[in-house]
């Protein structure tokens, strides 16, 4: 599952941007409608217009924790993606994102498109009973005067035809319309795609749990930078790991700590007060804040 997700992110960042310029303004603004124009969606640049991600799947606990969604669309025309993501272990813990801007037509034009694949018809979920241990494909859309979820369960997996006749017709349009997520330069009106630019993390969320680590593969320590001790940071969370906690790092504490944490990865002890600590980073997107 996680070598499925790496290269679905690699192809996802590496032909989810086009070249040149925005046609619409001319500045490459973006924007947004009130419905005047094509169908209606929040132009806030922190609102979310529609969004594919997965969820569930059997993955370990701390993986859930650190999951970004796939791909983002935000009022404003910024699509955020993850980026590249070498596959080495441990892996780097600081994810990287790529975000690029899309014009008006081109926001229009994927709106359409997700209009066509059912996503504006209400909430829906799509199971799959023959195959076990997959996650969810979840594509979440704030359009149209109205908000919906629908999910599809192992969506690429059942396209072997496992369990045939089982929502077919719903399920082959989701998964033509992740596919076109996954290359908008191939479809979306010419010049309505921005260059490709790195997404300015403005919130981490950080979650801080006893370090256990690998006796196989031990890493170098790093001193934890912030002033309050790893120990005594942020709020414990309830879960399958006892002594985690968890805060959001915002502001100068986050620029201190990224060029730290840039240089860590998933195994890195982190020391704080005489403790070790192993951190998982989760950096948030525009619409999401907190633990």
């Amino acid at each position: 599952m996680r070598k499925a997700l790496t290269t679905l992110a690699l192809t996802v960042a590496l032909t989810t941007v086009g070249c040149g310029g925005l046609n619409d303004s001319g500045d490459g603004d973006g924007g947004g409608t009130t419905g005047d124009a094509g169908i209606e969606h929040p132009s806030g640049a922190d609102e979310l217009v529609l969004r594919w991600e997965y969820s569930g799947g059997f993955v370990p606990y701390e993986y859930d924790l650190r999951r970004i969604p796939m791909w983002s669309l935000f009022g404003d025309g910024t699509v955020v993606v993850l980026g590249p993501m070498i596959e080495i272990y441990p892996p780097p813990a600081w994810p990287g994102l790529v975000a690029t801007r899309v014009s008006e037509e081109g926001v229009q034009a994927i709106l359409e498109a997700a209009k066509d694949a059912g996503l504006m018809d209400g909430d829906a979920s799509y199971n799959y009973p023959c195959i076990a241990d997959a996650a969810d494909s979840v594509f979440t859309t704030n359009a149209g005067g109205g908000t919906s979820v629908v999910s599809a369960y192992a969506l690429f997996d059942a396209q072997a035809g496992s369990c045939p006749g089982v929502d077919e017709k719903a399920r082959a349009a989701l998964a033509g319309f992740q596919t076109k997520l996954g290359d908008l330069a191939s479809w979306l009106p010419e010049g309505s795609i921005g260059p490709e630019e790195p997404f300015e993390v403005e919130e981490l969320r950080v979650y801080a749990l006893p370090y256990e680590g690998d006796p196989e593969l031990p890493q170098e320590p790093v001193a934890w930078p912030l002033r309050t001790p790893l120990g005594e940071f942020g709020d414990e969370v309830a879960g399958q790991t006892e002594g985690m906690r968890c805060d959001v790092v915002d502001g100068s504490e986050l620029d201190t700590l990224r060029p730290i944490a840039e240089g860590t990865n998933e195994l890195t002890p982190w020391t704080s007060e005489g403790a070790e600590y192993r951190l998982i980073l989760r950096p948030l997107l525009p619409d999401e804040h907190g633990c």
